[in-house]
Parts: C-alpha cells; sequence; structure tokens
C-alpha cells in the first residue's frame, strides 16, 4: 500500500494532465485519476512492467479513450429520412444486377471448351472433389485440376468483359 501511495505522489500530475487533455473536464478527470490508480493495482499484477511511465500514460490514455467510447458518451444527431435510400429500391437493384450477373455466368461457361465447361460445373455446381470428376469423366488428376483453373481464368475474363 505504501508503494501505490509513493506511485500516486509522484504521478497523480501526469494522469491528471492526461485525463484533463482527454476529458476537458476537471471533476470527470479526478474521477478518473482515482479509478485508474485503483485499476493500477490488478494491472501491475497482470504485466510486467518495464518503463513504469511510458506504461502509465498508456494505461491512462486507454481508460480515457474506453470512458469515451461508452454509450452516455456518445452524442446522436436526427436525421433527415428523406435523405435515406429506399430498401425495396436497394433490393430490387441488387437481385437485377445479380440476375443480369448470372446470365453473363452462363454464357460464359457456354464459352468454354467441352471438358472445363464439364469439369467446372461438376466441381463448383454439383461440389464433386478432384478424384470424383476424373473417376467420373474418365479424365486424368492433372487434367482435372488443369481444366478446373484454366476454366476459372476463362470464366474470370469472360466475366469481366
Amino acid at each position: 500500500m505504501r508503494v501505490l501511495s509513493d506511485l500516486y505522489q509522484r504521478y497523480m500530475e501526469l494522469v491528471y494532465g492526461v485525463c484533463l487533455k482527454y476529458f476537458k473536464d476537471a471533476e470527470q478527470s479526478k474521477d478518473a485519476v482515482m479509478n485508474i490508480f485503483e485499476e493500477l493495482v490488478e494491472k501491475l499484477k497482470q504485466h510486467e512492467v518495464s518503463n513504469f511511465k511510458s506504461w502509465l500514460h498508456t494505461l491512462t490514455r486507454n481508460h480515457c479513450l474506453m470512458q469515451l467510447r461508452t454509450p452516455r458518451n456518445l452524442k446522436t444527431t436526427k436525421f433527415n429520412q428523406e435523405y435515406m435510400q429506399s430498401a425495396e429500391t436497394v433490393h430490387l437493384n441488387g437481385m437485377l444486377e445479380k440476375e443480369e450477373q448470372f446470365v453473363k455466368l452462363e454464357k460464359c461457361i457456354q464459352s468454354l471448351s467441352e471438358e472445363q465447361k464439364k469439369t467446372v460445373e461438376l466441381f463448383y455446381l454439383q461440389q464433386k472433389c478432384y478424384d470424383e470428376i476424373a473417376e467420373i469423366t474418365g479424365y486424368e488428376w492433372k487434367k482435372v485440376r488443369s481444366y478446373i483453373q484454366n476454366g476459372r481464368r476463362n470464366l474470370k475474363i469472360c466475366m469481366e468483359e
């Protein structure tokens, strides 16, 4: 307890100054100093501190920031609902864009070579692994991997056009 008293005497002004910088209120800063020094007892048991002054400064800053983030300190403002975008409009636009992407994807899949088309459909649409695709198609495992990779690259190129 004596050590805590010595630390308080030595560093109280530093902690108070940091708190005052963040809170800009003397009473709130004084309360924070007391809370920080109460926390200090537990924190010192948990952490190995080599440079106490800088560690205490960081602890104080973090304490202040956490206090400023509490819900009672958050300020809210009214907003005009006319500026809000309608969820229905966004939803419909998103649906139309997705539909266009699906149509384009179908066209791009049709443009692939027969081997790429077959392996890509089995892998991505039917969730088959390389071994299963090799068994179904009769292609070598290395060829299956190559067809899927090349097909995916060709689909990407086609979708970006």
